[in-house]
């Protein structure tokens, strides 16, 4: 048991629409999957007998998947990748095919060594990570373990500022159309991501000030959290795991209860594993003994410099 809410089965009536959506996403993605076969193939000038007989699988099936009706093992798609002479990931990655000058520069980083591609990204960042900087002004984001106290600290700070307060679950949950509880059946963790990471994208077009609650996992996608904390000034409000616990237990779930002592083994274990990503942030809180008003004292303090002055 850990401190995240467990995925129920939703209604038909909350979820009927969803399972259509997940069902049509799945064609598509197996539709692509059989499109890029069967391109690599073309390119590699091989007939589907030749392909077939170099990497195992049946000529059949392999008509079959390259026409979106077959749903491949992941050693079956290794196979093919090794007869067609390419990545794995080459065949499996989701949306549109990387350009050439990223696919060389991949394979230039791929062959570096690690105190060398050290060295490139802190170019990098040096070059292109000032880009986003403009953006983090007026927006305050928080981040942290479930009952650190980010919705009540949050509506609190973006009424005193005057700004929009947003949960970034809350709109996952009104774009994907289910609850946050059945968000894993339909679409499972990448699904969730890739909602969550859309949200976010889409918050940061719309809005140039405003406070956000994050979930607790956000720190786990490096990608969106990198985004996060490009464009947002980003707050970790941090508690024991007593306090995370017992304020789980106060809204309501007592799931907590049922195991204590294994769920909060868990609960440190995964506070132990987020800690150094939640480090990452601009601020430190801990809510463990502060209440609201000197949360909000210290969030605003430390954060004055850095922050649009109008927001302030």
């Amino acid at each position: 048991m850990t401190i995240a809410k467990q995925p129920r089965r939703p209604s038909p009536e909350s979820g009927g629409r969803a399972y259509a959506q997940a069902d049509l996403d799945n064609q598509r993605y197996l539709n692509l999957l059989g499109e890029r076969i069967r391109g690599l193939r073309l390119q590699h000038g091989m007939t589907r007998k030749t392909l077939a007989g170099q990497s195992g699988v049946s000529e059949r099936f392999l008509a079959e998947l390259e026409s979106g009706n077959g749903n491949s093992s992941i050693l079956l798609l290794r196979h093919l990748a090794r007869a067609l002479d390419v990545p794995l990931s080459s065949l499996v990655f989701e949306g549109p095919p990387p350009t050439i000058g990223l696919a060389h520069a991949t394979e230039f980083l791929a062959h570096l060594a690690p105190d060398e591609l050290n060295d490139v990204q802190q170019w990098l960042v040096q070059r292109f990570g000032q880009v986003h900087s403009e953006n983090r002004r007026g927006r305050i984001a928080l981040i942290g373990l479930r009952g650190a106290g980010k919705s009540t600290i949050g509506a609190a700070l973006a009424k005193k500022l005057n700004v929009p307060f947003f949960e970034l679950d809350r709109l996952i949950e009104k774009t994907s159309g289910v609850p946050l509880s059945a968000m894993f059946d339909l679409y499972g963790q990448n699904g969730f991501r890739r909602f969550e990471r859309s949200c976010l994208d889409e918050l940061l077009a719309q809005h140039t000030r405003f406070v956000l609650a994050t979930g607790g996992s956000i720190v786990s996608e490096s990608g969106t959290f990198k985004r996060l904390l490009d464009s947002c000034y980003a707050v970790w409000l941090r508690a024991t795991p007593a306090d995370h616990m017992k304020r789980v237990i106060a809204q309501g779930d007592m799931r907590p209860m049922a195991q204590s002592s294994e769920a909060m083994a868990d609960l440190k274990r995964i506070l132990a594993e987020r800690e150094p990503l939640y480090a990452k942030a601009d601020l430190v809180v801990d809510t463990s003994k502060s209440v609201v008003p000197s949360a909000l004292t210290a969030i605003l303090s430390a954060a004055r410099q850095s922050l649009d002055p109008e927001t302030i």
